[in-house]
């Protein structure tokens, strides 16, 4: 095979070029924003219900000029991400913990099947109210909320993980002498590896939502309180400000898990498409 027949086979399709990707979202992302500015600018958008995309940087810029101070945007930022670490990190330790725990206790896991099952039915957003009225309009309402959206993803990814383990190797194991901590940590733990870590990237997403949703119904701090601040006195520029801050730390903190869970997840085998 000549070295252009070679290259004509290996060659990436546009689709696939990273490149040409980016600048179709860019595309669409630019397009959106131009329609809104524009039917904003003509009429046909109410100006007071929407606002317009081009008042939102100067209101986050405003905000960030502002500089330090207790009601700041710095001070807003930094609690949610608190809030959201705290939820995130709390959440993963317990669904990892029961999820194995559950797993590995037949008779466990058949006896709170019923309870859990009932409660991930539950839209866990909706126990904010509870929460707050629980633990008051402080962090830890917000934390608790957190820890519940997280939870059950974890959970659920760690026992389906851990129960679907092949029994097969685990009794190999045990034959050439491993203990049980030893099936734990060298079988059980890293084959649940990589669900766990993809359950990783949506729970923290989940984790951030519920801090925000939780500030927005009752909070002295945070950044669904400086949205709910600015839906009160009908000022549709500073909620979609808000709301632009809120996906852009969310995109940041999603591009950082993509590039964590791209680390953990070197070892397995690229899919062919």
């Amino acid at each position: 095979m000549s070295t252009l027949d070679l290259t004509a086979t290996t060659a990436v399709p546009l689709t696939r070029r990273t490149w040409f990707v980016r600048t179709i979202q860019l595309a669409v992302i630019a397009f959106f924003i131009g329609a809104w500015e524009v039917l904003g600018q003509a009429g046909i958008l109410d100006k007071f219900y929407y606002s317009r995309p081009s008042l939102f940087v100067p209101r986050i810029g405003g905000w960030f000029a502002e500089g330090l101070g207790q009601g700041s945007i710095y001070r807003d930022i930094g609690i949610t991400l608190l809030e959201t670490i705290l939820g995130f990190v709390i959440g993963t330790l317990l669904g990892v913990a029961i999820g194995y725990l559950f797993a590995r206790n037949e008779l466990l896991g058949k006896a709170f099947d019923p309870l859990l099952s009932m409660f991930n039915a539950i839209p866990r957003l909706v126990l904010a109210p509870v929460f707050i009225l629980a633990f008051g309009i402080d962090l830890q309402s917000k934390v608790a909320l957190g820890v519940t959206l997280v939870f059950f993803i974890v959970f659920f990814a760690t026992f389906t993980a851990i129960r679907d383990v092949d029994q097969t190797l685990v009794d190999n194991v045990r034959v050439l002498g491993a203990r049980r901590r030893d099936v734990t940590s060298q079988v059980l733990l890293p084959a649940a590896f990589s669900a766990i870590v993809a359950s990783l990237r949506t729970s923290a997403g989940f984790a951030f939502a519920g801090a925000v949703v939780a500030e927005y119904i009752g909070s002295n701090a945070g950044l669904g309180r400086r949205i709910a601040t600015a839906e009160a006195f009908f000022d549709s520029t500073g909620v979609f400000g808000g709301i632009v801050l809120i996906a852009a730390l969310a995109l940041l903190l999603d591009a950082g898990l993509q590039l964590a869970e791209g680390a953990f997840s070197r070892w397995k085998p690229r899919r062919e498409h």
